[in-house]
């Protein structure tokens, strides 16, 4: 059996081609749920300059802006993005960009890093690859935050465990691991560079 690939930029054109807000995020319960549960794990107040990958129609963006001094969100999607801009036109402390995580990453360091339902889009390799660049762009004190629906999903390389237990690995000797929640269908895991 091959291992599976990152999931790349058409997939995600087919995915938003078919429907503008395909996972539900404006509408479903278990969103807005998990987004709630994810603004209340921030370890802090505010964050001065964060960084949201993945952030597709600009749900959670537009919660993590209240949290925010500077918010740079990016997504594959440049439709998702269309709409996304759209959704926080009004908040002038975030702008988008698009880009493809994990090839590509901003050059600048940020103090809060929220990868919510995007990582088991990566294959291991560029999963792990993607870890290190994360790490060197978090500045002391900053938070990682990894959030990931935990059933899997046929078409993923990754389950979200396998992310979060990777993460772990790899990281749990540079960061500190500060808030952990595990419901039925997601987790949340929150590490901090101190």
């Amino acid at each position: 059996m091959s291992k599976k690939q990152s999931l790349n930029s058409d997939y995600f054109k087919e995915v938003y081609d078919a429907n503008d807000d395909p996972w539900n995020f404006e509408t479903s319960e278990y969103e807005s749920a998990k987004y709630e549960a994810t603004i209340k794990a921030l370890p802090k107040k505010n964050y001065g300059n964060a960084l949201e990958i993945g952030c597709s129609i600009g749900v959670l963006t537009a919660l993590l802006a209240q949290k925010t001094d500077r918010l740079l969100a990016t997504d594959i999607s440049e439709k998702a993005l269309e709409t996304a801009k759209q959704k926080c036109k009004n908040l002038e402390n975030v702008t988008f960009e698009c880009m493809s995580f994990s090839a590509e990453l901003p050059a600048d360091r940020f103090d809060l890093i929220m990868i919510s339902e995007v990582a088991y889009y990566l294959s291991s390799e560029d999963w792990e690859t993607a870890i290190n660049a994360l790490y060197e762009r978090l500045l002391p004190d900053g938070d990682i935050v990894l959030v990931h629906w935990l059933p899997e999903v046929h078409d993923y390389p990754q389950t979200g465990d396998e992310v979060h237990q990777t993460f772990e690995k790899l990281m749990k000797d540079k960061l500190k691991k500060v808030f952990a929640a595990r419901e039925e269908n997601y987790r949340i895991d929150v590490w901090t560079r101190s």
